[in-house]
């Protein structure tokens, strides 16, 4: 195994690991990654195989991926349909590193449109992100129970502060006004956010990102837009926003900002971790969907009215102006 090991990382380029390293906790996805931060603390080391800002759902594993595997102690996995290579990549590795399933005891929801398949963004909530962090710390016991007093202790503050935000969200979401409640967005990742505060969910794709859009969606989302006079729309940081931000064109209304969902954001954004992903996202929801209709992009349509005769007077004044400069140098020459 070593000698493989050896070898992988020569061909991937990279340094081989010392003996004396601390475990490495591996999460399919950077959000997991993050929330094994916050609870094992200073006791191990942390990666993610899909990177900051990569998509989980259409994600293909390189060869750097396998030595990741090789090298981890704990492997985090979301599960319910989220990371369908992840099996394959922990086969094909031959890793040692004991693989968690981390919503265990969540409540998953269960889709309409396909049978045996659940909606995998169970993180959208506080209240599952401590389903999430009880998962995690279970499997970093067993892993380093020399560590248990400091690792629970992390837990237990952790827990706390996701329950404070879990009632934030709420609080927060219950100032929308309640015909503004409609989330558009552009896959369906918000299920869980919506059953938990209240709040209905539209978007172009489902689930997963790697579906094609029906011209029955766009027509569906216009429909929406339209009857409940929505101020804007959401798209994400993962996922192409170029047909959400025509279906904002085509209503006159605006984008309300780029929400996070299958990642957290890079060091720079607003956005570095679980927790401040899900205060950003609800401030942004909040902020946009408070705000008159004429605030937004939405008076976009009269503003157009206005300028189209504008420019209509503009262009008779002119050709008024014209017609009387040809008359008087022609009233002249005679």
């Amino acid at each position: 195994m070593k000698m493989i090991k050896s070898i992988i990382c020569l061909l991937a380029g990279i340094p081989l690991f010392g003996q004396d390293e601390k475990p490495l906790i591996l999460g399919s996805a950077s959000i997991f990654m993050d929330m094994a931060k916050q609870v094992g603390g200073e006791h191990f080391r942390y990666d993610a195989i899909v990177p900051v800002g990569g998509d989980p759902h259409i994600y293909e594993p390189i060869p750097r991926d396998v030595q990741k595997c090789l090298s981890a102690s704990l492997i985090l996995r979301n599960g319910l349909t989220f990371e369908g290579w992840l099996g394959e990549l922990i086969e094909n590795s031959g890793t040692k590193a004991r693989t968690i399933l981390i919503t265990e005891g969540i409540e998953a929801i269960e889709s309409l449109k396909y049978k045996n398949s659940s909606d995998p963004h169970a993180w959208m909530t506080a209240s599952n992100g401590v389903i999430y962090a009880e998962n995690i710390r279970k499997g970093m016991l067993t892993l380093s129970p020399g560590d248990s007093a400091s690792i629970n202790r992390n837990f237990e503050a952790y827990k706390q502060k996701l329950e404070e935000l879990d009632r934030y969200i709420y609080q927060q979401v219950s100032s929308i006004p309640a015909e503004k409640r409609i989330l558009i967005t552009s896959h369906d990742a918000f299920q869980y956010y919506g059953r938990r505060y209240g709040i209905r969910l539209e978007a172009v794709l489902g689930t997963t990102t790697d579906a094609d859009v029906q011209t029955g969606d766009i027509l569906r989302l216009n429909k929406v837009i339209r009857e409940n006079q929505l101020p804007a729309v959401f798209v994400e940081s993962t996922v192409n926003g170029k047909l959400l931000e025509q279906v904002a064109r085509d209503n006159r209304i605006g984008i309300g900002g780029k929400l996070f969902s299958d990642s957290i954001g890079d060091e720079q954004s607003p956005a570095p971790t679980y927790y401040d992903m899900l205060k950003y996202n609800t401030d942004v929801i909040v902020a946009a969907l408070t705000k008159p209709l004429d605030s937004q992009a939405g008076n976009t349509a009269d503003s157009s009215k206005k300028t189209r005769r504008i420019l209509l007077w503009s262009v008779f004044l002119l050709a008024l102006l014209g017609g009387g400069i040809y008359w008087f140098n022609k009233r002249s020459e005679k």
